[in-house]
């Protein structure tokens, strides 16, 4: 279990982020067209696991944001924004904003990434959400970076995960 904040009170998750060098484990997850997506289907592309609460706050929309801007400018990469937000939210929000270079996924049905992932709030007002994370892999699935961000409500350092994806 690991241990962040929210607006610096204490909150757990459900366990630790996969450790670099390891295997990512495998999911499965809603697209917004209501089908399903697995880390198999991007087999052979580096990827980045953008990973949040929920869509609608402000900093889970600049990561968004942010990530489409800049990591889909890369060569052979994709960006999964990932929440429990329902497929609706997502599509919502991304056809809003114009955000067409990343791929939302929810774990709304079965919450089975975060458990995979160690990244369910146990604790707090973000009980069952997931904890705001990166995690990048290579082509095979290895992970190459990970973060956890220890405050909630801040965003993740995009230029460490940028720079593993460009130097792993």
């Amino acid at each position: 279990m690991a241990t962040v904040t929210l607006k610096g009170n204490a909150i757990e998750t459900s366990g630790e982020l996969p450790k670099v060098g390891t295997k990512a484990p495998d999911f499965t997850l809603t697209t917004i067209e209501l089908g399903s997506k697995s880390l198999q289907d991007f087999e052979g592309s580096k990827v980045i696991l953008n990973i949040f609460p929920s869509v609608d706050t402000g900093t889970c929309a600049q990561s968004v944001r942010a990530f489409n801007k800049e990591a889909s400018a890369l060569e052979n990469t994709k960006v999964l924004c990932i929440s429990r937000d329902l497929p609706f939210a997502q599509a919502r929000f991304c056809g809003a904003e114009g955000l067409d270079n990343v791929i939302t996924l929810s774990d709304f049905k079965a919450g089975s990434f975060g458990k995979a992932y160690g990244l369910d709030f146990t604790t707090g007002p973000l009980e069952k959400l997931l904890s705001r994370s990166v995690i990048v892999l290579d082509e095979k699935g290895n992970v190459i970076y990970t973060e956890q961000v220890a405050e909630t409500v801040d965003e993740p350092n995009y230029k460490a995960a940028l720079e593993a994806l460009q130097n792993g």
